[in-house]
């Protein structure tokens, strides 16, 4: 049996709406794809749907799961991956056929020439509810077609690796990494996108605008007011981020600068969302937060405090708060961080 080149998986919760939309531009390559569409505890039509796809199509795989999340969906599709690349796709988002076809010529002969890459960067579009300007995150300081290593990689600020961007070599987060994300908890697509990094070593970006991330749905977890209600998992995941730099210092200075620059904006996201909170429990937490920072590594501490947006989310009293707030939705429009 001949390696896919490419392991899709898309996790999936009650997904019956926009799954047919997230699965059409794979459909032509199913010579080169494996897709694995997790069904992680649906209530509505999903399982039936992705059942029913999988009938139709044989490079087509459904797990069948009680809901674990996010991440839990993401390990299930991992441990069954057999591509020799991994990609997340989630549900209500979707690829472009034509740069697709793009991406799999790309990695297949990577895979043919036996010059394999850690990590593949494409670009992602913000393709928002009622909004007909899509905004493209591109990385244009990012060498362009050619194998490059963390000496080489130069974001500025408001450029990050998310999700949607990368296209990682499958045993690297199988065998080096051992990837294992948290179950039943939201925004680990940041862990998905820091942790790993440690062991790429050979990078890639193809300036194609691959992945459309689709935004604007009332329940989307990327919601302000639905983080705000989840502000203690968003808590979470910051820490999980700021013990795993803690304990890997010893690492390329250029990556270790951009991990700390993402772990600031994480750091950031999660103040302000406990900020908006607004209850004691929430205050008193991200003061906790700030601290913890402190006790781990008092360098890492002194660096994001003094930094502007440092400084901005522990701005004192009522007052600073509702500064605290209005400045970070100014940065928010501006870089679109959240």
């Amino acid at each position: 049996m001949v390696q896919p080149v490419l392991s899709i998986i898309v996790p999936c919760y009650n997904s019956a709406d926009y799954l047919q939309r997230c699965v059409d531009p794979v459909l032509a390559y199913g010579d080169q794809v494996e897709l694995l569409l997790v069904d992680d505890g649906s209530t509505d039509q999903t399982p039936q749907l992705a059942d029913r796809l999988a009938a139709d199509h044989d490079f087509i795989h459904v797990i069948h799961q009680p809901n674990g999340g996010h991440g839990q969906a993401i390990n299930s599709g991992l441990a069954q991956a057999t591509g020799f690349y991994f990609k997340v796709v989630d549900s209500d988002d979707w690829l472009d056929q034509v740069k697709f076809r793009e991406v799999l010529d790309f990695l297949q002969q990577t895979i043919t020439d036996q010059q394999p890459i850690d990590m593949l960067i494409c670009n992602f579009i913000f393709d928002r509810v009622g909004s007909h300007h899509k905004r493209v995150m591109n990385y244009p300081r990012l060498p362009v077609r050619q194998t490059f290593g963390w000496d080489q990689v130069h974001f500025p600020f408001g450029k990050y690796l998310l999700m949607h961007s990368v296209i990682y070599r499958t045993s690297l987060l199988k065998d080096e990494a051992h990837l294992k994300l948290p179950a039943h908890t939201f925004y680990v697509d940041n862990i998905y996108v820091f942790a790993p990094l440690i062991y790429v070593k050979k990078m890639y970006y193809l300036d194609i605008d691959l992945y459309h991330y689709f935004l604007g749905r009332e329940d989307q977890s990327v919601n302000d007011a639905v983080m705000i209600t989840r502000a203690d998992q968003q808590l979470r995941v910051n820490r999980i981020m700021l013990n795993f730099y803690v304990q890997h210092q010893d690492i390329n200075r250029n990556l270790q600068s951009y991990l700390r620059k993402y772990l600031q904006i994480i750091t950031t996201i999660t103040s302000v969302l406990l900020i908006k909170k607004n209850t004691k429990e929430s205050l008193a937490a991200k003061k906790q937060l700030w601290q913890e920072i402190k006790d781990d590594d008092r360098h890492l501490y002194h660096q994001l405090r003094r930094n502007s947006f440092g400084i901005a989310v522990n701005l004192p009293g009522r007052i600073g708060r509702k500064m605290t707030v209005a400045t970070y939705d100014i940065a928010e429009k501006l870089y679109g961080f959240s």
